[in-house]
Formats: structure tokens, sequence, C-alpha cells
């Protein structure tokens, strides 16, 4: 992505963006126009912290394995559970207590645990490490490493182009760090403070911009773009109830509306309206293989709890929008994208309905669960959906499960039961560092 530390902005003093280390992440947002070194003495604490040498290996001893590890992480309620992607083996059951979120870190080895105080860092075990031509792969035991990024609320983790974007809620704070050092404790950091504190997200681009949510506690009305000294670039307030990315071909980003979409792509900020009054757009899933990203749909702004049956097409080639009738509801865990690109939904029904993004039509309905009905509060587990390492994961609360599911085949090819109901998922490929560094 290039250098994305900022330099002194000139146009906007609402929106600061400056260099930090993971060691001093803690000023007040009153004090970021100043700059904070690991012993600033105005640091109340540390956000980010830990041994660097731990993160390593957390402890534990690296085994040299033939090839790449992927494995996964699955939340419950009282801790996470490590499986080995493949097998479906349980490498590591991890105790933390809460309702803990999960993250992708972007490195190919960590995830980001959304939990009490922050993002804390999750070590997976599973890595690789360039050597000439070809890379060395290593696996340890799993651990809850100390490393913590402290937010007041952790919101969402956006990662693109080799830097991690963490976005904080409680104070509209933002931290870029380069992914291949997120669990360092002495990364560089870049902060970016918003004007006001609200739920919301911020996507960083190659060419050094940002796009960032506009808004406040109480409402949130469109998004800016900008540059690396945080000077904005365009910007767009018709995108009322902003909620939800995704990341299209050709860097094209797509941010749900409760009237529709807005579509940033080649510098320009394009509306797309929905055909209703009240057309929620809230959750998205994106593909660098399709310039279609799959979108949730909702109609009734009153509802307790709406169960759509349709989904969105958001061609971001030209800013269109069209529809996909499935044969039952879902969720916003119900999204993914396939290894080519195919949009993926998880239907109550139990089915894993797969969609050609360009035909609009649902190419394949592959059995995974039992039926099932979404519950009334969005904390409480249902099946959700991840695609890793050509393969699709299914959870199943009900049956305390998980699936493995050959979208070439069309079955499932492997199942574990583990004795938990899980709620969120998120994996890793253990890629080498350097195919993830910036």
């Amino acid at each position: 992505m290039g250098a994305i530390w900022s330099r002194p902005q000139t146009r906007m003093p609402q929106t600061t963006r400056r260099r930090a280390t993971a060691l001093a992440l803690t000023l007040p947002l009153a004090l970021l126009g100043a700059c904070a070194t690991p012993s600033d003495p105005a640091s109340p604490g540390p956000a980010a912290t830990g041994d660097p040498a731990a993160a390593e290996t957390n402890g534990a001893a690296a085994t040299e394995v033939q090839s790449r590890t992927p494995r996964i992480a699955v939340t419950y309620d009282g801790g996470i559970k490590v499986l080995d992607a493949q097998s479906l083996e349980e490498v590591a059951d991890l105790e933390l207590a809460g309702f803990n979120r999960l993250n992708p870190a972007g490195d190919g080895r960590h995830a980001l645990v959304s939990t009490t105080g922050g993002f804390r860092v999750l070590d997976l075990g599973t890595w690789g490490k360039p050597h000439g031509d070809h890379a060395h792969y290593f696996t340890s035991t799993p651990a809850l490493t100390d490393l913590v990024y402290d937010a007041e609320e952790p919101g969402h983790v956006v990662v693109h182009d080799g830097v991690t974007a963490l976005y904080d809620d409680g104070t509209g704070l933002i931290r870029l760090v380069h992914s291949g050092e997120v669990a360092e404790a002495g990364a560089s950091v870049e902060e970016v403070a918003l004007p006001e504190a609200h739920h919301g997200v911020a996507i960083p681009l190659s060419d050094d911009t940002l796009v960032v949510s506009d808004g406040d506690e109480e409402t949130r009305s469109g998004i800016r773009v900008l540059d690396a000294d945080g000077e904005e670039i365009t910007a767009s307030d018709e995108c009322p109830g902003v909620h939800g990315e995704a990341m299209a071909a050709d860097e094209a980003v797509v941010i749900g509306c409760e009237d529709g979409a807005l579509v940033y792509s080649g510098g320009t900020i394009t509306k797309v309206q929905a055909p209703d009054a009240y057309g929620r757009i809230g959750n998205q899933a994106g593909s660098e293989e399709s310039p279609v990203v799959l979108g949730d749909y909702k109609v009734d702004p009153d509802a307790e709890l709406e169960r759509p049956t349709r989904v969105t097409l958001i061609d971001t080639r030209d800013a269109s929008l069209r529809f996909v009738d499935l044969p039952a509801s879902y969720t916003f865990r119900s999204l993914g994208r396939g290894p080519d690109g195919e949009a993926l939904v998880l239907g109550t029904d139990g089915k894993l309905h797969v969609i050609d993004p360009e035909a609009g039509k649902i190419t394949a309905s592959i059995p995974v669960v039992e039926e099932w009905e979404e519950p009334m509060e969005w904390q409480e587990p249902r099946p959700a959906v991840l695609v890793l390492d050509g393969s699709v994961y299914v959870t199943d609360p009900a049956a305390q499960s998980v699936h493995a599911v050959d979208l070439v085949e069309e079955r499932v090819w492997n199942t574990v039961e583990l004795g938990v109901a899980p709620n969120e998922i998120v994996g890793v490929e253990g890629e080498p560092e350097a195919a993830h560094a910036h």
C-alpha cells in the first residue's frame, strides 16, 4: 500500500491522522495532535502490550511441518476452539469469558478477538517463512497472546492490501497497522480520529486513501474518502444508516445504506438506489474475483426481526442493483463468497445456496444442516459461513458441530462435533509472512 504514514494535514482539522507506535496508543482524543513515543509520560498505559519474542511462538515449541496447515477458530459461550481446517480435529480450547467476536488479522497466522478492553491478538499457531524460492512451514500450540489494541467498544476490522484497520465504536478512533506486523508489540501504527464516535468502519485502499463512515452516536449519514494527509477527496451524505462494507474486483468499495448502497470506484462515489423507500442493505460479501457484491435486503423498518428471502447483487461496474429470490430466509452470518467469486447464502432451510453473480441465478443448493430459525437476539448463535482454502465451513449450533463443504462436488466432506454451540468463525491459511507483507 505504500507509505501510509501521515503528514500534517491542512484542510480538515476535524480529522487527524498521525503516526504512533503500538506501545503508545491510549492518548486521549484531545491529545492526538501531539506525537507520542513508547516512553511518553502522557500515555496512561499501553494499547498493544506484550513481548514480541513471545508472540513468535507464545512460549510453545515450534514444529516444522511438510506444508501449510490452515486452521479455523470458533467462539462459544466461555471460550474459543481452534481446529485443524483439514481434519477438523481440535488443536486448542482457550477459555475466554464474555461475548467475544472474531476478526481476521491479515497476516495468515493471527486473528483479532473483539473482547473486553479491546482487540486481543489470537495466535492460531500456524505460519510459514520464505526461504529463497520456497518456504518452510511451522505449527505451535495456539494461544491468546497478551497483545491488546485498546478500544472502548471494539468494532469492525477490515483487512486490505496488507493493511489492517481497527475501528473503535466508542471513540471513533481508527488504527492502521501493516498486517504483517499486527502481532508485534512494537508495530508502527497510524491513528485516525474521526470527528464523532459512532458504529462505523474504515477501509484502507492501495493508493493511500481511506474510506470512512460519517456519523455520530445517534445517526450515520454517509462516507468520506481521505487522502494520506487527512484531507477529504470526496464525500457523500446519501447513505442513511451506514452499515457494512465489501470490496469487489478492481478495488471497488460497497457501503450499505437503509435505502440502497454507495459504490466508491475510480475516485467517484455513486449512489445505488433501492426500489423501496426503506430498502436496507446492511451486510455485504465481496470477492476480488468478481465485480459484483452480494448483500442482504430488508424492507420493514418497524420489524422486531425481519426474515428476508431476497438477496441483492450490486454490480460495481455500473452501480446497478438486482435481486435473487431464495427458497428460505437467512441472517447476516449467512453470506459468503466462494474461491471463484460464487455468491453463497446459507438458508434457514439448511442448504448452502450457490449463486452465479453474473447470471443472478442459483446454480446449486447443497444440504448442510437441519432446518433452523433465526434467534431474536443477534448475539445468539446461528449458522455462520467461512470460506477458507477452497472449502466452505458452516457452523451448526443446534448440533454443536462444524461442517466442511466442497463446492465442486456439492457435498459435506467432513464434520466435527464440538461439544459446545459454535457462534462466530474465522480462519487462517498459514501462509508465509512475505505473502502478506505490504
